[in-house]
């Protein structure tokens, strides 16, 4: 069974708050690069070995509230980008991420 961390929205007000609970439930020392994000779920940095569910509630709102990277686009989205290809179906499927949203 894989471990499941949950990441309640509604508990977020920005960016670097999301980012220091990824961190205190992942383990890891992550500074919000999306890059070393996705290293991370490579699982060579400390992450669950064989993957880990990551449950994300109450999203709805996050696009906006995470804010955008420098090319425009949304933090969300990029970030669902990254975690879609470590799961089912995706070029790094191997590393066993699911991804749940809820709301």
């Amino acid at each position: 069974m894989k471990p499941t961390f949950e990441i309640d929205f509604d508990r977020i007000s920005n960016f670097e708050e999301f980012v220091s609970q990824v961190s205190r439930m992942l383990g890891i020392s992550w500074n919000g690069n999306l890059d070393a994000f996705n290293d991370y779920l490579r699982g060579d940095m400390g992450t669950p070995e064989g993957g880990f569910i990551l449950r994300w509630k109450n999203s709805s709102g996050a696009r906006e509230m995470l804010g955008r990277v420098k090319s425009g686009e949304f933090r969300f989205d990029v970030l669902l980008e990254i975690i879609r290809m470590h799961g089912p179906g995706g070029s790094e499927a191997e590393d066993g991420i699911e991804l749940e949203r809820l709301s």
